[in-house]
């Protein structure tokens, strides 16, 4: 039985010398990781990522990738913590001490080493009796320096079995538990507090604030400060929102701190972190939606691109209708692009306009397309905004952004601009659009409702021709009453007859003008004229505009009583 302990201890205490840290520190953290000493915190994140997935034990059935990706740990615990680098830089030692490469026992600036069973003290090269306990085998080593830190391991040879647990117990010990792998295969805690250093805190009222209904997809971690593997999770997060940068944003939720908010939200992180998008796919309210796939960052990424809004309609250019949209009273874009799905910063930016703006994305490859001619678009990519009075507006056109978030800087000014000049167009059309609540005033010609009031369909177009903004109200009165008496007089020889009013401004459409006569009426400001689409014939009135006369021409032209001309060429908007 004596033999049998003696033998027990022999072991114990050769297993437990492989243990001491002796060599732990000396390893350079700079060239475990493959980075310069001026290496800044977004290198170390990079390098850390990049080999911790090498080296992951789930990944990596090499023997040797266990050993290593702790080393890494270590490596990234002491650099990524300004305090820690700084000592390391200055002393060699992350906690403030030189570098102890040799081990030496019971010297005055060495270490010293402590092993001790069922009672017994072996230390300082001497053994000192502790107490006879032999109801229970407990092995304990510790190891440490003056005024430094120490390390201790114990080795409970007890109703547990020998080997499980003391094989346990050392590989606990040598991982330190700071291992992705002991976070991903364990629900237990870590047995040291970790805290998210380089990703913004958030609680309840930065949540309400900055991302509840914003329109701005956030990506979130809940956590306690001490579970395992959030060194890791955060270098994932900061590379996923580093890579859609100006499209997510990320932030943390420590729910020690944050109890009542994170029951509140359903996010209680009991066993291990959780993830989660704050997202605007499936509604305009916005939701959380958990990322539950493997703690990789390509994976990672792809699902927060599939989370990002999508309230841009996708629509096939060639049967798309420009004409402003009845009942919505909201600005329209449409972005043509060469993309086969919408672009993420389209996206973005539909989320982030979506209670001021109608989006709409087509994809087109050829500019010579003759919808893109006829909206005078000439390269790609561009931006194409509709009017309340139907008129196309280029926001821009071959548009080229050099990275994701200055690109949304660059696109939201010119949707801003453009809801400004929407606005300022909707309260003139609302002025001409009406006469009362029931009637609708004078409409001004356009190429989109041309065809609608001097079409085939229309037995003869009244047509107020302006070039100034004063005389554009006086006609706009006077057509309005001409119009509205004529209806309520209309005799039997006209009740058939199909008759148009609208204005045309002709500083903007002096094409039309040329279509009627080779002048254009340059030297006149307002005029009437009256033109059969059906017949291609046209009459002119450019005296004194009052209510009275224009009636009489009106009268006139119904009646056949005025002259005609043929027309030169098919009367066009552009």
């Amino acid at each position: 039985m004596l033999l049998r302990r003696s033998f027990l201890i022999a072991l114990v205490f050769l297993l437990a010398l492989s243990l001491l840290p002796c060599h732990v520190h000396s390893i350079d953290p700079y060239k475990v990781l493959g980075i310069d000493r001026k290496a800044s915190q977004r290198d170390i994140q990079k390098a850390f990522h990049k080999l911790s997935l090498q080296y992951h034990p789930d990944k990596n059935k090499d023997k040797s990738a266990q050993a290593k990706f702790s080393e890494i740990n270590n490596a990234y615990e002491i650099l990524s913590d300004e305090e820690k680098r700084k000592n390391y830089d200055l002393y060699g030692d992350e906690k403030g001490g030189p570098i102890f490469s040799d081990m030496n026992y019971g010297g005055p600036q060495g270490g010293s080493a402590h092993f001790t069973y069922g009672g017994h003290d072996f230390g300082q090269s001497s053994w000192h009796t502790m107490g006879k306990n032999r109801d229970s085998e407990t092995y304990s080593y510790s190891s440490g320096k003056p005024g430094g830190s120490s390390r201790s391991y114990s080795f409970d040879f007890g109703s547990s079995g020998f080997a499980g647990d003391l094989f346990s117990n050392i590989f606990d010990a040598f991982l330190n538990k700071r291992s992705f792998s002991s976070f991903s295969s364990s629900n237990g805690p870590s047995s040291e507090s970790q805290t998210i250093q380089n990703i913004p805190s958030v609680n309840r009222k930065v949540f309400k604030s900055k991302i509840s209904d914003q329109g701005l997809t956030w990506l979130l971690l809940f956590y306690m400060p001490n579970m395992r593997g959030l060194q890791m999770i955060q270098s994932i997060l900061q590379e996923v929102v580093g890579s859609l940068k100006g499209a997510l944003k990320v932030g943390s939720v420590n729910c020690k701190t944050e109890q009542k908010f994170c029951k509140e939200l359903g996010v209680w992180p009991s066993t291990m972190p959780r993830i989660f998008v704050y997202s605007y796919r499936s509604s305009e309210e916005g939701s959380l939606v958990e990322y539950s796939g493997d703690l990789d960052s390509r994976q990672l990424r792809k699902f927060c691109q599939d989370q990002l809004p999508r309230f841009s309609k996708r629509v096939d250019l060639s049967a798309f209708d420009f004409s402003p949209k009845k009942g919505k009273n909201m600005p329209q874009v449409v972005l043509l692009s060469t993309k086969k799905e919408t672009p993420v910063i389209w996206r973005t930016l539909c989320g982030l306009y979506r209670k001021q703006l109608i989006f709409y994305d087509a994809e087109i490859h050829d500019v010579s397309n003759p919808v893109m001619k006829g909206l005078k678009v000439d390269s790609l990519p561009a931006i194409v905004g509709i009017l309340p009075t139907g008129e196309k507006h280029i926001l821009s056109a071959g548009m080229v952004v050099n990275d994701l978030e200055s690109g949304i800087k660059e696109i939201s000014e010119l949707l801003e601009k453009f809801e400004k000049k929407y606005k300022k167009a909707s309260k003139e059309t609302a002025r001409e659009s009406t006469c009362d609540s029931d009637d609708e005033r004078v409409p001004l010609l356009t190429k989109e409702n041309v065809r609608g009031l001097c079409g085939e369909k229309t037995s003869v177009c009244i047509i107020g021709v302006f070039r100034k903004p004063r005389t554009k109200e006086k006609l706009q009165a006077i057509l309005s009453s001409v119009s509205q008496k004529r209806m309520m007089r209309r005799q039997d020889s006209t009740k058939d007859m199909v008759v148009s009013y609208s204005l045309l401004d002709a500083s903007k459409q002096p094409s039309f003008l040329y279509s009627f006569d080779m002048s254009g009426f340059k030297s006149s400001d307002g005029l009437l004229v009256s033109y059969k689409p059906r017949k291609e014939r046209y009459a002119v009135y450019s005296g004194d505009l009052n209510f009275e006369n224009v009636e009489d021409f009106v009268g006139l032209v119904l009646s056949g009583d005025v002259q005609f001309k043929k027309i030169l060429r098919e009367a066009e908007l552009k």
